[in-house]
């Protein structure tokens, strides 16, 4: 689809405000997880492409020298084009790299230390790498320029990102899955250990945790549903942000805590639950099946 280079650079700032301003809310633990240390380095690139691409396009004859080289409008368009692409191969290892992240968190098979948040910027790092030279090397991204020439260049082509329709699918299926196992696993599971109130209690989880995640992010689904039905889609440079990365991590501990953390340790308070700065995972229970626990 092409879109004016005005509405990409006025799309380009206010992602980079509203990813600022989710960094800043979320000051306090943003080191903590994976999920934090990616926005910042997202904040930070997006800051850098947007800056570029407006100085490159604000003068009137359209083009700049910058260390002998001669940048114009053309190149705008291929860089939003370049890293349009690397944000879409982002999206899928970026799940999978927080989903092991949560659940080791969960499961404290990670020991929390002062040193971690150089281990995810380490490992941030080197997925930006191996995403651009995957786009460069490996796929078969093949840019689509106007043949006019730089100064008459008024529009970039901009990809669309499928990549976020089908996370979002197969994280809300994940959901329904999880939630399903973990409210009639203890129907299945009969022991010692085992009575309806713990039962009971395994239920009320699940729907404690389903709602505390759809009381917070309903509306961001709706609007995020409306954005996939329209025919254009979302561009693929607007499409990894500092707010799909805060709905990512809730939704993930989600899954988690229907999935691998147990009815009991969730009563007792034992569980760690990953830094969320949007849900408040706080759960009430009856006094009877803290009692039987």
């Amino acid at each position: 689809m092409n879109i004016s280079i005005p509405s990409i650079l006025l799309g380009l700032g206010v992602k980079c405000l509203l990813n600022w301003a989710l960094v800043f809310i979320q000051r306090n633990h943003i080191c903590k997880s994976f999920l934090g240390v990616f926005s910042v380095s997202l904040a930070i690139i997006d800051t850098a492409l947007t800056l570029c691409a407006a100085v490159v396009h604000l003068p009137d004859d359209g083009y700049i020298f910058f260390l002998g080289l001669k940048l114009t409008r053309l190149h705008v368009c291929l860089l939003v084009q370049i890293l349009g692409q690397v944000y879409s191969n982002l999206q899928w290892p970026v799940v999978i790299l927080a989903g092991l992240d949560h659940f080791c968190t969960l499961t404290r098979r990670l020991h929390i230390t002062r040193a971690r948040w150089l281990v995810w910027l380490f490992v941030s790092s080197f997925l930006w790498y191996l995403a651009v030279l995957y786009v460069f090397l490996l796929s078969d991204f093949n840019p689509i320029l106007e043949d006019v020439t730089y100064n008459q260049i008024q529009q970039c082509w901009v990809f669309h990102s499928p990549q976020i329709m089908q996370v979002v699918i197969f994280l809300l299926l994940s959901l329904g899955y999880a939630a399903l196992h973990a409210g009639y696993s203890n129907r299945l599971m009969k022991d010692q250990n085992t009575d309806k109130s713990t039962t009971l209690s395994g239920r009320d989880i699940v729907k404690q945790i389903t709602h505390i995640f759809l009381s917070t992010w309903a509306l961001f689904l709706f609007f995020l549903a409306m954005l996939l039905l329209l025919p254009v889609g979302i561009p693929a440079y607007l499409g990894l942000n500092v707010a799909w990365l805060s709905f990512l991590n809730s939704i993930l501990i989600a899954v988690l805590l229907c999935a691998v953390c147990p009815a009991s340790q969730l009563m007792q308070g034992l569980a760690a639950v990953p830094p969320d700065s949007f849900c408040e995972w706080r759960f009430k229970f009856s006094l009877a099946a803290e009692d039987r626990t």
